[in-house]
């Protein structure tokens, strides 16, 4: 998928956004504050569990079942469409820390680099690229 707005600021833009993966942690970090969401809910292609997604670096590449490679391009920057879908679930994955930063918690964005069968439940396997690592940006 290409967001709209990206197409409309710059159509020149590569399509960093072609698979969008959620972290299933988030699931019960938003069900503390009292929002209900599921797999699929939030427009993700792929959830997983156990891997850290956001603390990735550009350029990871996500092994998922037996042939499918997604290399991870950015963070997810989520729109308002989310509190279309639950009031007040856009305050749950974006937030600022301690210090004030930004922090985008709706997953991260990438592009195939080769397709195959994902089933529920196929193990997902990371590889980190040779560093130094670059951090995730919004994409």
């Amino acid at each position: 998928m290409q967001h709209r707005s990206r197409v409309a600021q710059d159509p020149t833009q590569p399509n960093l956004r072609q698979v969008h993966l959620i972290h299933e942690e988030l699931f019960a970090e938003v069900a503390a504050a009292g929002h209900e969401v599921t797999p699929g809910q939030l427009g993700e292609n792929v959830t997983t569990r156990g891997i850290d997604l956001l603390a990735l670096p550009v350029g990871a590449l996500l092994r998922l079942g037996g042939e499918a490679v997604v290399e991870v391009t950015g963070l997810r920057n989520p729109c308002l469409q989310i509190d279309a879908f639950q009031s007040g679930l856009l305050k749950r994955v974006v937030g600022r820390g301690e210090d004030g930063r930004l922090i985008r918690k709706a997953g991260v964005m990438g592009v195939v680099l080769a397709g195959g069968e994902v089933r529920p439940g196929d193990p997902v396997a990371v590889e980190l690229p040779a560093g130094p690592h670059r951090p995730l940006e919004r994409v």
